[in-house]
C-alpha cells in the first residue's frame, strides 16, 4: 500500500503518474480539507476536486482548476442580484468562480451531507462516480479551517484561505497561518501511515497544502516513527513555485524559499527529498539537513515525465536511498 499526502495542483499531476506507475488500488489519497468552504449554501472542497478531475483527466488544463469545457451561466445570471443585496449580504458573490457542470458536484456533496452522511464516504462516492479506482481520504471529517493573517493597505486581518488566494489572488502579505479546528479533528489515515510501504508527500505548498494535514493531532508523530518509508517531493524549482504562492508564502513566514528551505520544513518527519535538476548544486546542503536527496526531472511537463518521477519517488521510499 502506498499513501500518498496532496493538496492543491502539484499533488493532482503527481497522482496522474503514480496511477500509470503502480496499480491504482493500491494506493491511498490523503487529501487536505483546510480549503474547504461554502459558498452559495454549497459545500465546497477544492482540493478534493481538483485531485478528482485532473485524475480523471476532465480538468481545466489551462486554469488547472475546474473542468474542461465549462460554462459560467449560473456566475453571469447570479451579478443581476448585486444591485439588489444588501451591502453586509454575501449572497450573490461572484469572486469565487463556480461552473456549471461543477456545480453538480458541490450539489452533490452537499446534499448527501444533509442527509448524514460523512464527507469521507461522500468523497468515496463522487470518485467512483468519476471512475477513480484509488482510494481517496478527506483529512478528516471534522471542519479544519485555514485562516491566513495578512496585511493590506497598511492594515493587518485575519481572512479565510480562499479570500485570501481568490478573492486577494494571493497578492498581499502574509505574517501568519492558522488551521482552526486542526487540534480537535480526528484524522482519518494514522492507520495508514504504519501499514503503508511508502508515504510520498506530494509537491504541494508545504505551508497551506500539507500544514493542516500535519497539524492534526498525531500526524507528525507517525510520520516520525515511519520517517525512513517518506519521500517528499519539492514543489519549489530553482527558487520559485511552479504554480502558486509557496515562494512568496516561505519568504514571508521566515523560510528560505529553496529547496533547503524545504528540507528544514520536512526533516523532522521525512528521509528523503526530491529535487529538480536545476537545483542540484543543492543537493550537500539538503543532506546537511539530515536528508537523503534524489534529483531527477520533478517538472511534470508530459505523462512520462511525470510517471518517471512517481518511479524514481517510489524506489527511494522502499529502498531507504537514492
Amino acid at each position: 500500500m502506498i499513501t500518498v499526502l496532496a493538496g492543491g495542483v502539484g499533488a493532482a499531476r503527481f497522482l496522474r503518474g503514480l496511477v500509470l506507475e503502480v496499480d491504482p488500488t493500491e494506493i491511498s489519497v490523503v487529501v487536505n480539507t483546510g480549503d474547504d468552504t461554502i459558498m452559495h449554501g454549497l459545500n465546497i472542497s477544492p482540493d478534493l476536486d481538483t485531485v478528482t478531475y485532473t485524475v480523471a483527466n476532465a480538468i481545466d488544463p489551462g486554469r488547472g482548476w475546474g473542468l474542461a469545457n465549462e460554462s459560467w451561466r449560473v456566475m453571469e445570471s447570479l451579478a443581476r442580484y448585486q444591485g439588489v443585496k444588501p451591502q453586509s449580504s454575501g449572497a450573490a458573490g461572484t469572486w469565487f468562480n463556480l461552473g456549471d457542470r461543477d456545480l453538480a458536484t458541490h450539489l452533490y456533496r452537499t446534499a448527501r451531507i444533509a442527509e448524514g452522511a460523512t464527507l469521507a464516504t461522500v468523497t468515496q462516492e463522487i470518485a467512483r462516480a468519476w471512475g477513480l479506482d484509488f482510494r481517496m481520504i478527506p483529512m478528516s471529517n471534522d471542519v479544519v479551517s485555514t485562516k491566513v493573517d495578512i496585511v493590506e493597505d497598511g492594515h493587518a486581518s485575519t481572512v479565510s484561505f480562499q479570500e485570501y488566494f481568490v478573492q486577494r489572488r494571493h497578492g498581499v502579505p502574509v505574517t501568519g497561518v492558522q488551521f482552526v479546528g486542526a487540534s480537535t479533528a480526528q484524522p482519518l489515515f494514522l492507520d495508514l501511515l504504519d501499514s503503508s510501504e511508502a508515504i510520498i508527500i506530494a509537491p504541494s505548498n508545504p505551508i497551506v497544502s500539507l500544514g493542516p494535514i500535519r497539524a492534526l493531532s498525531g500526524v507528525d508523530q507517525a510520520l516520525a516513527t515511519n520517517r525512513d518509508r517518506v519521500v517528499a517531493i519539492s514543489p519549489i524549482v530553482a527558487g520559485s513555485a511552479l504554480k502558486g504562492p509557496a515562494d512568496r508564502m516561505l519568504t514571508e513566514l521566515g523560510h528560505e524559499a529553496s529547496v533547503v528551505g524545504v528540507a528544514r520544513i520536512y526533516a523532522p518527519v521525512c528521509s528523503t527529498l526530491v529535487i529538480d535538476q536545476q537545483d542540484e548544486a543543492l543537493q550537500s546542503a539538503v543532506e546537511r539537513e539530515g536528508m537523503k536527496c534524489v534529483i531527477t526531472d520533478t517538472i511534470m511537463r508530459t505523462p512520462e515525465i511525470t510517471q518517471e518521477l512517481a518511479r524514481k519517488v517510489l524506489q527511494a521510499a522502499r529502498s531507504g536511498k537514492p
